[in-house]
């Protein structure tokens, strides 16, 4: 932990109020991190700012002593994006996170960063509409955190990413300076730079309000459940559902390992025994979710379903849902530690991508669990491991790497939803080219021209692909990042 000078600690004391600065170090140690505890680093400082002006002059102070920042939502990203570096500041939006407006009418909300995920559907029922975009951290995530990484969730298939459900975005550049993106019209002129920013991982702005759009609650909603006794033909199923002209509200899937973990900390009532379990939902008005859950009834039967279910009420629907969103801490009960992988691949080659993690898997000795976003190709298989053995968690990230490079050979990418951080850094190199790299790094330099917002992250450096590209990186035999690990 590299100290901050002491010139710049003191005028930061200035602009904050007096529990706006944290330095002492027991007051650091719950910002080591984000959810991918696996890398920590203590920052020298954390800045809990409670205003738009307040980070404006925040990010100038440290433009002038040229302090690189940090910005850090409620820390439950997976690809430690929010890791702190080496004489950073690290500037946490948590306290802004008043709902400022709700629109019933425009079916629009305007929420500051800090703001939770669910407590805008919360804020929105009144008025029959709710936030689309749904991550299994709802619960706890920030709308800030989500926009930064692009965040999707179990009813992304139908309803999109987080860029597809917001409008605008004020942000505040390194200078100090506000600047909005998008429009709360229909379209904006000009470049789409909010789709720019959405998904930026904090590289480009520091994003302090957000626009999101809301939709009417459904008139029904209801969930198939469907077992299988083959991972394989469940994930035949789910091409086969999509080839029927369904588009389901929301469609996962789940394996053996992740059903049983998941029942017996959930009691959703799971198949235990199947060795896959598709969860269905459909939604709209009652004849259009009749006629979808007659389609998806007869697909997954004519695909070998040992088991169909369809949720008898609400409560039922709630408790599937229940156990697919608790999967991730499910796990966390059965093994002492666990590296979830975030890559999306074409729907088509999901069989042969679950037969190549399975063989990774008997390859490395390390159990995988198997749980993710079937509709749309969004794997999250969760490795098993120990980190109290040597070396078990640098073979747990070589493993890692090769199932991203698997979703790269087979048309894919090497996230969906979690972002690069500094957890996939080496397979941006296999993901894109040099010339496409370095477009990446002008658009950076566009935004932040020292280079000072959550440097490090997201994009590698030319010359950290050039050295890996003389390691044979194409051939998978890609080096460790050096990274703190706990």
């Amino acid at each position: 932990m590299s100290a901050l000078p002491a010139d710049f600690l003191e005028k930061l004391r200035r602009l904050l109020p007096q529990d706006g600065l944290l330095t002492a170090p027991e007051d650091l140690a719950p910002y080591e991190c984000d959810a991918l505890s696996a890398y920590r680093r203590r920052p020298p400082a954390v800045a809990l700012p409670r205003t738009e002006e307040e980070i404006s002059a925040i990010l100038n102070l440290c433009r002038m002593h040229n302090v690189p920042v940090v910005a850090r939502g409620h820390g439950t990203g997976l690809s430690g994006g929010a890791l702190p570096i080496e004489g950073a500041l690290l500037l946490t939006l948590a306290r802004l996170n008043r709902i400022l407006m709700i629109d019933p009418l425009a079916r629009t909300a305007r929420v500051q960063p800090g703001v939770r995920n669910l407590a805008i559907s919360q804020a929105a029922a009144p008025y029959g509409l709710y936030y689309a975009p749904d991550p299994s951290s709802q619960i706890a995530c920030s709308i800030g955190g989500n926009v930064a990484e692009n965040s999707g969730g179990l009813h992304c298939l139908k309803y999109g990413l987080t860029v597809h459900n917001i409008l605008e975005v004020r942000a505040i550049t390194i200078d100090g300076d506000i600047i909005t993106l998008g429009s709360r019209a229909f379209d904006a002129p000009g470049y789409d730079l909010l789709a720019l920013i959405t998904g930026s991982e904090g590289m480009l702005a520091v994003i302090v309000e957000i626009t999101v759009r809301l939709l009417p609650k459904p008139e029904r909603a209801q969930v198939l459940l469907a077992a299988f006794d083959s991972i394989a033909n469940a994930g035949v199923a789910v091409g086969q559902i999509i080839a029927a002209g369904i588009i389901p509200a929301a469609m996962e899937m789940m394996d053996k390992l992740s059903i049983q973990a998941a029942e017996d900390y959930v009691h959703a009532g799971y198949p235990v025994g199947a060795e896959a379990l598709l969860l269905v939902e459909v939604d709209g008005v009652n004849e259009e979710v009749s006629d979808g859950l007659r389609v998806v009834y007869e697909v997954v039967k004519a695909c070998g379903a040992t088991e169909v279910r369809t949720a008898l009420d609400e409560a039922e629907r709630t408790r599937f849902w229940a156990g697919r969103k608790a999967a991730f801490p499910a796990i966390g009960r059965i093994s002492p530690d666990y590296y979830c992988m975030d890559g999306t691949i074409p729907r088509g080659r999901l069989p042969e991508v679950l037969v190549r993690i399975a063989e990774l898997s008997e390859e490395y000795g390390l159990p995988v669990a198997n749980v993710f976003h079937a509709g749309d190709g969004n794997l999250h298989p969760l490795i098993l491991y120990d980190a109290n053995k040597p070396g078990e968690l640098e073979k747990t990230e070589e493993m890692g790497g090769k199932i991203l490079e698997t979703c790269i050979a087979v048309g894919g990418t090497i996230t969906g939803e979690h972002g690069v951080g500094v957890e996939k850094l080496n397979q941006m190199c296999v993901q894109f080219s040099s010339a496409e790299l370095e477009v990446f790094h002008a658009l950076k330099a566009a935004f932040d021209p020292p280079g000072l917002l959550n440097p490090g992250k997201a994009v590698p450096s030319l010359h950290r692909c050039a050295e890996l590209g003389a390691m044979h990186v194409h051939h998978g035999q890609l080096p460790h990042p050096e990274l703190p690990r706990f």
